[in-house]
């Protein structure tokens, strides 16, 4: 998500604490929110992928394989 996006959702998030806002401003806030969230929920599920759990008996598993096993739908709450 770039910045301007980020500074948009602060912008109108304090716009709604002083003076609320409009309908389109509601709709706008509620897109940049899903957005955001989705971002960082992908970013999250990129980070796990690189990760290599070692079980208690030696065995090497890498988190990526595992949610490719489990549909690989880029939910992080899948890791299980």
């Amino acid at each position: 998500m770039k910045q301007e996006q980020i500074d948009r959702i602060n912008e109108l998030y304090h716009k709604s604490k002083a003076e609320g806002l409009t309908e389109a401003e509601k709709q706008e806030q509620m897109l940049l929110r899903k957005q955001f969230i989705a971002d960082v929920r992908n970013n999250l599920a990129a980070q796990l992928d690189n990760i290599d759990l070692v079980n208690a008996d030696g065995t090497v598993e890498n988190l990526g394989e595992k949610r490719a096993e489990n549909g690989g739908n880029g939910d992080s709450r899948r890791y299980s």
